[in-house]
């Protein structure tokens, strides 16, 4: 557990025996990096800590997102008494001291904020032993989490607490991070004289994979192991970057051509009915840093455009896995996405719901707002049943069979045939019960 006093120092320590991600952390909201939808101008978070009306929080976010760097930066910009605990190493007993401590502050005129890392890890006991404390004001608590707080974090205590979620930083995010740990010649590598070639720089940002931390811990070590040349400056290659980040640099480039050539042979893989070739794809773009998000979204489309209604479950299979990963972020998210493209380019394929829905916007686009025929329209007032509305529509539960010819397009189209299932998968089934329904409606009169 470490104490610090309103001013928001830290206790100091010899720097190099502090890690680059430790001693370059921003102080100062200006130098933070990334989380803008909660720090911009105007946003939520800003204008708590700009107004100086805090309430406990507790910040969900993938590791190395700035979590405990922001936590930090309110205690500082609101000048309260800060106090850091690890729910890892700490329980009910350590909970009581920070209370007395917090008490005592208060009676100094002090806020005390408790910053509680890695909160899902509390049992639900000690998560109830801060319930009282919060609810009197005693303390300003803010939690950290890696897992979804809905599932980890009991409802007596999220009740109390504004869940505000941090998102994985952008390469360019990261590449600023690394850039300004660069030029620090203070708490950074300014006075190493470390030089790290672009290429270099964008290895480390992309394979970092949203987490600045593992950047920052892969750009020191690189430079603790690169040795000085005759200007005595320590240059930082691919290679070595590579070699540090234990990550090779595959030929993808996010924005060019490669990515979409990338992607196009990932779903025509998936269309194909390949599942090893699409396993190979999604690899090729994970691996290579892709967003894996942006893949996700392209599976659930793939789902209503390639497969519909001749598996219904393949929508739902590709949404549980974008949040699956969404849950447990990286690596071990990873699997549930190739779980996903497995089950797409195994399951049936049908464009019939694709070419349907395109049939029906053309309609719309060439013909306009065409009226609603009366007998489909609601008729919730007297003015408008003696107008027609509602008069002669046939409810079809009051039918044997729950079938009856009705019109439901506008008078002007007439009938319309714009899903058309093929005989493959589940759409077999809904093929058959539609020509049923037909041949029954066609008999009456």
């Amino acid at each position: 557990m470490e104490l610090f006093a309103k001013t928001g120092k830290r206790e100091t320590a010899p720097l190099e025996f502090i890690p680059l991600a430790d001693r370059i952390r921003p102080e100062r909201l200006e130098d933070f990096v990334g989380q803008e939808h909660l720090l911009g101008p105007g946003r939520f978070l800003r204008s708590l800590i700009e107004k100086d009306q805090l309430q406990s929080l507790i910040f969900w976010g993938p590791p190395g997102t700035g979590k405990t760097t922001l936590a930090r930066i309110i205690a500082h910009s609101t000048r309260s008494y800060f106090v850091s605990f690890s729910a890892v190493l700490s329980g009910v007993k350590e909970i009581r001291q920070v209370i007395i401590e917090a008490e005592e502050q208060r009676s100094l005129g002090r806020r005390t904020i408790l910053f509680v890392d890695e909160i899902h890890r509390f049992n639900k006991a000690q998560q109830d032993a801060f319930l009282p404390h919060v609810e009197r004001g005693i303390i300003i608590l803010i939690g950290a989490t890696t897992e979804n707080p809905s599932f980890e974090v009991n409802s007596a205590l999220l009740s109390r607490c504004k869940v505000l979620t941090l998102r994985g930083l952008s390469a360019e995010e990261i590449g600023r991070i690394l850039t300004r740990a660069l030029d620090d010649e203070e708490r950074g590598l300014g006075r190493m004289k470390v030089k790290v070639v672009p290429e270099a720089l964008a290895h480390l940002s992309e394979m970092a994979h949203g987490d600045a931390r593992v950047a920052l811990n892969a750009m020191e070590a690189a430079a603790l192991t690169t040795s000085p040349d005759q200007d005595d400056q320590r240059v930082i290659s691919l290679v070595i970057a590579e070699e540090a980040m234990q990550r090779k640099a595959l030929l993808y480039d996010k924005e060019g051509e490669e990515h979409y050539n990338v992607i196009s042979a990932f779903h025509k893989s998936l269309r194909g009915g390949d599942p090893d070739a699409a396993l190979y794809w999604l690899a090729r773009m994970l691996g290579a840093g892709e967003d894996p998000l942006y893949v996700a979204r392209r599976m659930v489309r793939f789902a209503s455009e390639d497969i519909g209604l001749a598996d219904p479950q393949a929508l739902n299979v590709a949404l549980s896995s974008m949040q699956a990963f969404h849950f447990i972020g990286r690596p071990e998210g990873e699997l549930a996405l190739a779980e996903a493209a497995v089950y797409l380019a195994t399951a049936p394929k049908s464009n019939a719901l694709y070419l349907a829905y395109g049939k029906a916007s053309r309609d719309v686009q060439e013909k306009g707002a065409l009226p609603v025929p009366l007998h489909i329209r609601n008729a919730p007032t007297k003015l408008m049943e003696e107008l027609g509305y509602a008069k002669g529509y046939k409810y079809v539960h009051d039918y044997a069979g729950g079938i009856v010819e009705q019109d439901y397009f506008p008078e002007a189209l007439g009938s319309r045939s714009y899903y058309l299932p093929t005989d493959r998968g589940f759409e077999k089934m809904i093929g058959q019960r539609l020509e049923y329904w037909r041949k029954k409606m066609n008999k009456r009169p």
